[in-house]
């Protein structure tokens, strides 16, 4: 959760110790599971559970809703349910002026169906900020085919790439003072899609239920030859996947701009070559996602579950 208040990012999701830098400084950190010690919940009423047991960190009153729709308390939709809301576009809109005040207000769906499936959708978005595991049709074969055109990496003249090829020096970073990383201009080419890449996001469009034109929407009308020398590039990443932040920073630039070999030392390997292609194919993902997130949220606010009710 961010501090800052002057735009609304939606959370990172991590399955591993995050810094408290990874939004911004001091973002607040919300566990899935916590052992518990007989400790109040927020709302000071005692939440279930034996001294030492590790339980989802739900609030007794969490805990109600879920039983009150026909969920176990022993599980993550609810946690997953708020991913999917808090990426949803549309819900960021809708309430732009209060998430910049106060914290955010989740709509909770009334049946069991509707946060099965918003959990499906938080799922989906978690696997794809876990870059310590692959992802099937993002990162890990087969690739879905609107997504197997994105961050190739090539050679300028054509012909195999070697190791010696991998060496970031076209000025993504430099030292600044106290040793700190500064990012720098780099080298990108902005261009049209080729006929290729047009017809490879049509057809993964059409999989996924969208026009052509919505792809272009969500992913950029233009797309970017990104290069690490004058020898190599990653080809085509699309104007919205290489402009992507998360607090702040544009995800693969900053990347970038710590692997420029006057400041690592050596070229990238091979693997940290593929990460940027994988960078790139899990935000388009993810940019992908928000048609079906943005439907998720009118669902769940159209037939909210009623608090009063049920206290």
């Amino acid at each position: 959760m961010q501090r800052n208040r002057k735009d609304f990012d939606p959370p990172v999701v991590t399955s591993v110790l995050s810094s408290l830098h990874v939004i911004e400084c001091s973002a607040n950190l919300f566990p899935l599971r916590e052992k518990h010690v007989g400790q109040n919940s927020l709302f000071d009423r005692e939440t279930p559970g034996k001294d030492g047991e590790w339980r989802f960190n739900l609030s007794l009153d969490a805990v109600n809703y879920l039983k009150h729709v026909g969920c176990s308390s022993s599980n993550d939709f609810l946690f997953k349910h708020t991913i999917s809301i808090l990426h949803s576009p549309e819900y960021g809109r809708d309430h732009l002026d209060s998430l910049r005040q106060d914290w955010p207000r989740i709509p909770l769906p009334a049946s069991e169906t509707l946060l099965a499936h918003s959990a499906e959708l938080g799922s989906r978005i978690a696997a794809l900020f876990d870059t310590e595991a692959p992802v099937r049709g993002v990162t890990s074969n087969p690739i879905r085919v609107e997504l197997k055109t994105l961050g190739t990496i090539s050679r300028v003249v054509g012909g195999s790439l070697s190791a010696d090829d991998l060496a970031v020096t076209v000025g993504w970073g430099h030292p600044g003072k106290g040793g700190i990383t500064m990012p720098g201009k780099g080298r990108i080419v902005e261009r049209e899609y080729a006929p290729d890449e047009i017809e490879a996001m049509r057809q993964g469009a059409e999989a996924l239920g969208l026009t052509v034109d919505d792809a272009m929407r969500l992913l950029g009308t233009t797309t970017r030859d990104i290069y690490l020398n004058d020898t190599a590039y990653w080809r085509n990443v699309p104007a919205r996947v290489w402009e992507y932040t998360i607090g702040g920073y544009q995800v693969i630039k900053k990347w970038l701009s710590y692997r420029e070999r006057d400041l690592l030392g050596r070229a990238l390997t091979p693997a940290e070559a593929r990460e940027v292609r994988d960078m790139a194919r899990r935000i388009a993902a993810l940019n992908l996602l928000q048609p079906q997130l943005d439907a998720n949220y009118a669902a769940a606010k159209a037939k909210p579950y009623d608090w009063q009710t049920h206290r």
